[in-house]
Parts: structure tokens; C-alpha cells; sequence
């Protein structure tokens, strides 16, 4: 079965690079649905968010849009490319899209951007008193969750250096935060992108339901005022669990239906009470199955001892994964037949632009593959995030052509 898959996407590989060209990043989105539709199977209490940042393209939006997303932005163009899509509803339909689909998660935010969010009171994150002052001036309309700083490790890239509050100083600064008239309506963390310690999550959860029960003991309600079933109304806090769900590019990684029962154990634990919202930022869960970069052979060494191939997409492009956000990559040729260990480039001036065993990028290693000619094709699955959005022109080299299959 696997084997059929995989020569049906190879055919498909070389029909796009035939008609497109290369380099190509192929985008299939039937993976994009089914990665959505497993995420809420297996964690039937969180609202999606998806983080825009992993891959932004308007196709992948627009998808995630029709099965029902909500949306993590960390800038007003993100923010656009997602208002863009219902710019057109009626104006209580835009404000209660904005209102219960949008979190800009971003803790650190420009004033001007301030100005515009105002306008249309999405949710906010932020994590000090000073942003915190920021907002009151600027966006004071606006709901707030807290970030708090929490343990990553385990994790392959780390926030807690950058962002969030010390949990022990979350208290003070939420009721500071009322003072001021703004509306505090929960807290949120991020254990880390890729994150391989389920106890980060747990540690967090614990935190958040201490935190929760120390406001109570003050006297400081946050949450929104929303009406349940009953048309009662009644305030909800929001638990914002963020991202870090694992992709498996080696095999090795967390198993996310193990992390998922897992949590549900702790929402159940530790927020019973159905007044809790709790929601996600999955970026690379939803996307990074869903890519592959295809590319071409423009030069082969055999003359070279091992064999170089130069191919036209590399670290300064698709393969920029690497370097931001630590992605290994396993190389495979379309082509078949006796493998031997070989060197590969990308196409830059740059030794740096090394896919290959690379000095300079800890996650690199020995490529093996068929003996390939020039124009020969050769492909890396995995590369749905953070790929494209770290792409540059560097000597004056376009990224690789988004192409998009099963929309």
C-alpha cells in the first residue's frame, strides 16, 4: 500500500516538475485536512488556532478556514491574510469571527499595529507591566491572556528565554492589569516547538490551576461573560496550551495520540468545570506532512570523490528549515537503483549552502543516492513549515514555486 502511495506521488512529482518547473514546494492538502480532523478526534475539548507563522500561504488558510479553524497571528499582515477571508461578512458576523477566532499571540507588539487591532478587539497575549501599559494606551478594547514562562525542555527550538511572566509574578501583574481597566480573560504558555517532554505541558496546567485558584482567594474574576446552553450567562477563562505538538520527521518523536490522551487526563484533572476554554496554536502539526520540495540536478560531479550534485534549492530557500528551525531532512532521488554516499549542494555562491554533512548545521548528515544526472529529480518530504516562510532572495535566487494539490 505504502509503496503504491509513494509511486503514485512520484508520478505526480514529475508531471508538476514537467509542467512548473523547478524548484517546487508542493503542498498537498488533503494531509492538511486530515491532520486537522485526527487534532480535534484526539483532543475533542481545544479549539484550533492556527499558527499562521508555520506556513501562511492563502491556500492553506483558506482551507483551514472551511473546516472550521480559528487562527494564531503574531502580525497585521498574518492578521490580514486571515481578514481578508471574511472582510466580507456582515459586521456582527466580522466582529464575532474576529472576537472568538483570532488571537494575535504575539507578547510583543508594535504601536501602530496597537492602533489597528484596537479596531476590531481581537484577543492579545502579552507578558509584562510594560506591555501591558502599551496596550492600555493604545489597544484598551482589547481581551488579554497572560503568558507565563514554563519549562522547555525536551523541546527543539526554546521560548522561555524571550517570553512570558514568572509564574510567581502572574498574580500581581493580572490584577495590576484590571486596575487598569483592561480584561484579563486567561493565561497562556508554549512548552516549546517540537516538544518530546509531555511534562512541560503538565507543569504549565498545574501552574495555570494554581494561578486560577489564587485569583479566586483575591477576588479577581477574569475570563469573558458568554451564555451557555441554558442562556445563562456565565464567565469563561481561557487556557491557552500553545503549540510544540510533534511531527515525526525521524521517527524518535513523542507520539502525539499518546501526548493527546495524556493531556486530556490533565484537562480532566484539573479543570473539570466546563467554564474552561482551553485552545491551541498547532503550526507545524497541521502543515509539515503536507510538504515537498522538489527540486532538480544542475550540475553532477562524478568526477569529484564522493560524487557532488548541485541542486537548485537549498539553505537559503526551502531548505532554510534546517538552519531556523533545526528540520532534518532525508534526501531520496526519483530515480532508482544502487545507492553510494554523495555530497549535495544548494544552488548559492555560499559553502554555507551545504545539505550534506555540514560543519555549520548540527542536523545534517551523509546523503546516499542513485548515480544521478543533470536534470534529474530529487525530493524531501516533511517540509510543509517553516520552509517557505524562511525563504529569501539571496543572490538574487527566488524561493522555490508553492504549487498546491487536492484543495
Amino acid at each position: 500500500m505504502f509503496q503504491a502511495i509513494a509511486l503514485k506521488m512520484n508520478e505526480i512529482l514529475k508531471k508538476l516538475a514537467e509542467e512548473q518547473g523547478t524548484p517546487l514546494l508542493v503542498i498537498d492538502h488533503e494531509k492538511i485536512k486530515k491532520n486537522y480532523n485526527d487534532f480535534r478526534e484526539l483532543l475533542p475539548r481545544v479549539q484550533i488556532y492556527y499558527a499562521v507563522k508555520a506556513n501562511s500561504e492563502p491556500e492553506i488558510i483558506k482551507t483551514l478556514y472551511k473546516l472550521g479553524a480559528s487562527f494564531d497571528v503574531a502580525s497585521l499582515p498574518e492578521f490580514n491574510l486571515v481578514f481578508n477571508l471574511v472582510k466580507n461578512l456582515s459586521p456582527k458576523e466580522l466582529q464575532d469571527f474576529i472576537w472568538n477566532k483570532i488571537i494575535y499571540a504575539n507578547p510583543v507588539k508594535k504601536i501602530d499595529s496597537l492602533h489597528v487591532l484596537n479596531l476590531y478587539k481581537p484577543l492579545l497575549t502579552y507578558d509584562s507591566y510594560e506591555e501591558m501599559q502599551k496596550i492600555k494606551q493604545h489597544s484598551p478594547d482589547a481581551g488579554l491572556l497572560l503568558r507565563i514562562k514554563i519549562s522547555d525542555k525536551g523541546s527543539v527550538v526554546k521560548f522561555s528565554n524571550k517570553f512570558g511572566i514568572e509564574p510567581e509574578l502572574a498574580v500581581d501583574l493580572i490584577e495590576q492589569t484590571i486596575k487598569q481597566g483592561l480584561t484579563v480573560e486567561g493565561i497562556s504558555f508554549h512548552a516549546g516547538s517540537q516538544c518530546n517532554n509531555p511534562e512541560n505541558f503538565k507543569e504549565a496546567l498545574v501552574t495555570i490551576a494554581d494561578i486560577f485558584k489564587e485569583l479566586d482567594e483575591k477576588g479577581l474574576k477574569i475570563g469573558y461573560l458568554k451564555e451557555d446552553d441554558k442562556l445563562e450567562k456565565h464567565y469563561f477563562k481561557i487556557v491557552d496550551i500553545g503549540g510544540g505538538f510533534p511531527v515525526k520527521y525521524n521517527g524518535d518523536e513523542q507520539d502525539f495520540e499518546e501526548l493527546a490522551e495524556f493531556l486530556n487526563k490533565q484537562f480532566d484533572r484539573l479543570f473539570p468545570d466546563k467554564n474552561i476554554k482551553i485552545i491551541a496554536e498547532p503550526g507545524r502539526y497541521l502543515v509539515a506532512n503536507s510538504g515537498t520540495a522538489l527540486a532538480s540536478v544542475i550540475l553532477a560531479k562524478h568526477s569529484t570523490n564522493p560524487i557532488s550534485y548541485h541542486i537548485d534549492d537549498g539553505v537559503y530557500h526551502t531548505f532554510s528549515a534546517m538552519i531556523y528551525d533545526h528540520v532534518p531532512i532525508k534526501i531520496n532521488s526519483i530515480k532508482t537503483g544502487e545507492e553510494q554516499e554523495c555530497l549535495v549542494f544548494g544552488p548559492t555562491c555560499d559553502g554555507l549552502d551545504t545539505l550534506s554533512t555540514n560543519e555549520y548545521i548540527h542536523n545534517t548528515g551523509k546523503v546516499f543516492l542513485p548515480k544521478l544526472e543533470e536534470g534529474d529529480l530529487v525530493y524531501v518530504e516533511n517540509m510543509g513549515a517553516y520552509t517557505s516562510a524562511s525563504s529569501t532572495n539571496f543572490n538574487g535566487m527566488p524561493p522555490a514555486k508553492v504549487v498546491h494539490i487536492n484543495l
